[in-house]
């Protein structure tokens, strides 16, 4: 499966990666590790994750709490968020448009 990013989801990406890497060390390099191992689990099992409405599904980090939200399009998966957990639960709906 074919996986690809929108732009507010690599902005969130890029800005979690900064935050973390100010915070610690290597920090955000753990995450964005942990966010190549989730996409590589979406990439292999696309349906096994918790289901969010039509088409979309979030699968949660193993060792940060975030997780990436994105839709399934055919033999392709947007990422729409990398959402952390304590954030509002549908902030990211408004992205979805009529597409």
């Amino acid at each position: 499966m074919e996986l690809r990013f929108s732009v507010a989801a690599q902005v969130e990406l890029d800005e979690a990666f900064g935050y973390l890497e100010a915070e610690q060390a290597d920090l955000g390099y753990r995450f964005t590790a942990d966010i190549d191992e989730a996409l590589g689990r979406i990439q292999m099992y696309p349906l096994a994750w918790h289901p969010l409405g039509h088409n979309l599904r979030r699968c949660h980090l193993r060792h940060f709490r975030y997780g990436v939200i994105y839709r399934i399009r055919g033999d392709q998966a947007e990422v729409v968020a990398i959402a952390h957990d304590s954030r509002e639960l549908d902030y990211w709906r408004d992205r979805l448009g009529t597409k």
